[in-house]
């Protein structure tokens, strides 16, 4: 890992000036009724956390400060906790209505690295599963209009947690094994050395109008931001900058009326995920992630720069990704499921986007995916209704891969006006209703689109470059319905290549 301060140091700048730039972008309004969540509004109150005993000094265990100061401007009924400059060590931060956590610019907040500061265990959803665990860092319950904003900085000291990964898998299978069993919520107890699962950052859960903003957060032990079952939600120019396993760096979780922007992110893992839950845990709860807009990001570093799953068991619908910028993440855009999470993700939009280099696939959409705790056999995810418009990628492996269950396949996804450099074009199967339109796909090898188990699949006014040679392939004898319109045939040197009878050709030029 590169030392901290140059990672500091060298990605804030580009932040910010990322930010500037995508500030002045124009709004878009949302293709789906949505109400647009508003900041939070609080008493004109502010307490200090110093005038409740904290000390700066990076030595001093300020717990108790921060719990005196929040619950004293809570009951005196809400305003400002005001963090100076200084490196303000502490434990858990439990927040409360009507608070306003406001970091100023030359603070840090430095998590201590003493789980026993992160007890007694409280409830959150971990990866899916509702449990009760250590605290996340900053931790919201039940709360109403709550806030976390300012210039300065958040420390999780996450490297010290980052062993606990090793025996995720092994506390995890407990905790699923639970969940199967129909265990009591308040029974599933974790949060000791014997059964270790890292705490989330920040958490608010069953939270109202919450705004987290500006702030800087460095190094967390698990998933960044994990809002779960909030209302008006709303992270903006947040910068998430950290590399360690299952770094995520925004999470949405079953949450309504959530808005992203502005914020810049270089994670370990997703750098903004949508999620609703896990297999039979995520049934019982029942609560989808809806009405969402992520706009004017950047990704610099992560798995996926935008995911939705591979945790959608509570459905997922209603997402709007516009006017972001990604560049050295593994993947642009992912929408992953696998056997066993049932649920339905739908009516997703992509619009204006800008890649740079993606090192596997620009555009990723699989129900197949070998995730956490999936099955060979258990309810097919279903995915329907994905749109992906006006993207550009300079160079990629691959430009897009579609790829359902043969038994549930992936339904309505249209492709229109993409611009891709790839080494692979547009690989599909077990999917029906796929539209390519107005688009310049240019694979270094082999076909530009290349279908398998494909029905009701259209290519329209395909932009050649003169160098492709093959523009569809069909695989085997399951396709059908496949109709090219509009596309100039003639700088193909094979311009089809099998599906002899399930191809039509519409207004062709050779």
């Amino acid at each position: 890992m590169k030392p901290l301060g140059i990672l500091i140091a060298i990605l804030l700048g580009i932040s910010w000036a990322a930010l500037a730039q995508s500030q002045a972008s124009p709004q878009e309004s949302p293709p789906f009724p949505m109400t647009i969540p508003g900041d939070p509004v609080f008493p004109d109150r502010t307490v200090d956390i110093r005038d409740c005993g904290a000390v700066g000094d990076g030595l001093t265990l300020n717990t108790q400060a921060f719990a005196r100061a929040i619950n004293g401007c809570a009951e005196a009924g809400g305003g400002k906790v005001l963090v100076p400059p200084g490196i303000w060590l502490t434990g858990a931060i439990h927040l409360r209505s009507h608070v306003n956590l406001h970091i100023q610019e030359g603070a840090e907040i430095r998590f201590s690295t003493d789980p026993d500061d992160y007890l007694p265990p409280v409830f959150v959803r971990w990866a899916g599963f509702e449990c009760y665990n250590y605290s996340p860092l900053i931790y919201a319950r039940d709360c109403q209009n709550i806030a976390i904003t300012g210039d300065g900085c958040l420390n999780g000291q996450g490297p010290y947690w980052w062993d606990w990964a090793e025996l995720q898998d092994r506390v995890a299978g407990e905790l699923y094994a639970l969940v199967l069993k129909e265990t009591p919520v308040e029974n599933r107890v974790f949060g000791n050395p014997e059964e270790p699962l890292r705490p989330q950052f920040i958490q608010p859960i069953d939270c109202d109008n919450v705004l987290i903003e500006g702030i800087s957060i460095l190094a967390g032990p698990f998933w960044t931001v994990h809002a779960v079952y909030c209302e008006d939600f709303i992270a903006r120019g947040v910068k998430v900058i950290t590399d360690g396993p299952n770094n995520d760096g925004i999470n949405l979780d079953s949450c309504k009326n959530a808005l992203v922007e502005d914020c810049f992110l270089w994670t370990g893992d997703d750098c903004v995920a949508i999620k609703s839950g896990l297999n039979e845990d995520g049934w019982r709860v029942g609560r989808p992630c809806e009405n969402v807009i992520v706009r004017h990001c950047r990704m610099e570093r992560g798995h996926g720069g935008v995911v939705i799953g591979s945790e959608m068991s509570g459905g997922v619908r209603n997402i709007y990704v516009h006017d972001c910028e990604f560049s050295g993440t593994e993947i642009g855009i992912r929408l992953k499921s696998t056997r066993g999470r049932g649920g339905v993700v739908e009516n997703v939009w992509c619009r204006n986007l800008r890649m740079g280099h993606i090192e596997q696939d620009a555009i990723r959409i699989r129900t197949d995916y070998k995730a956490w705790f999936g099955s060979e056999t258990g309810a097919p995810p279903f995915f329907r209704n994905i749109n992906m418009e006006r993207i550009s990628c300079d160079r990629a492996k691959s430009a897009v891969r579609i790829l359902g269950l043969p038994e549930r396949f992936i339904e309505g996804v249209t492709l229109k006006n993409l611009s891709i450099r790839s080494e692979e074009g547009v690989s599909v199967r077990n999917a029906e209703g796929i539209r390519l339109e107005d688009s310049s796909i240019r694979p270094q090898s082999g076909p530009v689109v290349q279908l398998e188990s494909v029905t009701d699949a259209e290519i329209r006014r395909f932009i050649p470059s003169g160098a492709e040679e093959t523009l569809l392939e069909v695989l085997g004898d399951k396709c059908g319905g496949i109709q090219i319109e509009e596309c100039d045939l003639s700088t193909f040197a094979r311009p089809i290549v099998g599906g002899e009878g399930t191809v039509s050709v519409k207004n062709r030029s050779e």
